[in-house]
């Protein structure tokens, strides 16, 4: 049995829980709090394991009665550490990870601990996908509530357009349903709000057939005429193409040349979902630029989330927003900036918008942002807690010039939460409603 915590109204949880409640002498309780990225150190006055709707409830209203604040853990991936506070009560969802595929009515149901990798999997044994990031151990539930762009999203539009209904715990502990005609406030809030809204303990989200693609990594020397024509021929395809590029420091990877380890590359995830016999031609316009590396190759979906990079115990900063598609003079200023960087990992990333995104209107969802060209972040890591001060101020020296410091912002890259950060993530209306629906719900919880 775990240590009793000092909270008086955690106790009849340690009778239901069992060991599944630790408190903050439990020897196991930091690595279960932990998140895929370190920071300033943070314990928790007790961290809960529940298996049921039911269980998260009680967790939900002994934390209100004790009067502790709560965050959820689903896959831990957030920038800013969202999962994890000092002196707080965190619910770890993992071991709510079930995953049911319906073929028939091409929903997936996913309960609020599951994952891209293990969600896409089950799907792919089906021939169906719900689009997600990149990442194969994010959170289905973090994601989704604040977007979710990534190998589909110019085909079927961000994962938050692909909910078609949710469970949630509210923060007085009720249990709700949530759709397009049930509680519809709640459901517009979810797609794209971000935290604060509750425990999301069930998704379900809609399947598109997607059986092989035409995806992998092609990566360049770094040219600001390729850098821009690349990003260029992306957001010009079809929608069935969805791609991310990165200029970053080069990796000590056995595929790339010697001489580029440690300096700027740039570096493409492409997906194509269409037809596999017009994969050749709508990848001539990136290939023309004759890559370095071209591992692009058919392969079924899943098999796009394997082997991303290990980000665990990396500390470092983020900056966060929209930019145009670079011309010449923007991707040298990209390319410059990686070149000076202080951080050991640093990168800019470009995922480009457009496709099916655009065409869901801008108030439709709480995710503001439709009309943008290229979602731009700036990132710079370091195992070295030392280091974290370079980092961060080479972080927003290059997000000065990249002038991603100004303007709308997506709320899953935010590496904090301060007033001026979520004013970029929900502007104007969509601020102003997403704060109703706060107000109408009184939910305190959020998944990350």
């Amino acid at each position: 049995m775990p240590t009793v915590s000092p909270h008086p109204s955690l106790s009849a949880l340690a009778d239901a829980f069992g060991d599944r409640l630790l408190t903050s002498v439990s020897p196991e309780l930091p690595a279960l709090a932990a998140t895929v990225f370190d920071g300033d150190p943070r314990v928790p006055a007790a961290l809960a394991r529940p298996r049921t709707t039911a269980e998260v409830s009680d967790a939900v209203r002994a934390a209100r009665d004790a009067g502790l604040p709560y965050t959820v853990r689903s896959g831990g991936h957030s920038y800013a550490r969202s999962s994890v506070l000092d002196g707080g009560l965190v619910l770890d969802l993992r071991l709510m990870d079930g995953i049911r595929v319906d073929r028939d009515t091409r929903i997936g149901h996913a309960q609020g601990g599951a994952t891209a990798g293990a969600y896409t999997g089950a799907a792919g044994e089906h021939g169906l996908a719900t689009g997600f990031g990149d990442t194969g151990s994010v959170g289905i539930a973090g994601l989704t509530l604040g977007g979710g762009i990534g190998f589909l999203s110019r085909r079927d539009g961000l994962t938050l357009d692909n909910l078609a209904g949710a469970e949630v715990v509210l923060g007085d502990g009720r249990v709700v349903e949530t759709g397009p005609d049930q509680e519809p406030d709640l459901f517009w809030a979810l797609r794209g709000g971000g935290a604060g809204l509750g425990v999301v303990t069930r998704l379900d989200l809609r399947l598109q057939e997607t059986r092989d693609v035409v995806g992998g990594m092609l990566a360049w020397r770094p040219d600001p005429h390729v850098l821009s024509d690349v990003v260029a021929a992306i957001a010009a395809a079809p929608d069935d193409l969805s791609g991310m590029v990165n200029v970053m420091l080069a990796p000590p990877a056995p595929f790339l040349p010697a001489d580029l380890h440690g300096k700027p590359v740039i570096m493409a995830l492409v997906c194509w979902s269409g037809a596999p016999r017009d994969a050749d031609d709508v990848l001539a316009p990136l290939r023309a630029h004759a890559p370095l590396v071209d591992l692009v190759e058919a392969k079924p979906y899943p098999a796009m989330f394997g082997g991303g990079p290990d980000t665990a115990g990396l500390r470092g900063a983020t900056a966060t927003g929209f930019t145009d598609v670079p011309d010449a003079a923007a991707a040298a200023v990209m390319i410059d900036a990686v070149r000076t960087a202080t951080a050991p990992q640093a990168l800019v990333n470009l995922r480009i918008m457009g496709g099916e995104i655009a065409r869901t209107g801008v108030e439709e969802t709480a995710f503001a942002h439709r009309d943008q060209a290229v979602m731009t972040t700036i990132a710079g890591m370091t195992s070295e807690p030392d280091q974290e001060a370079d980092v961060r101020a080479w972080v927003s020296e290059a997000s000065a010039r990249i002038a991603v410091d100004r303007g709308p912002a997506y709320v899953n890259f935010l590496s904090g939460a301060a007033p001026a950060d979520l004013a970029r993530a929900f502007p104007g209306r969509t601020g102003e409603r997403l704060r109703a629906v706060h107000a109408q719900y009184g939910s305190v919880g959020a998944n990350a």
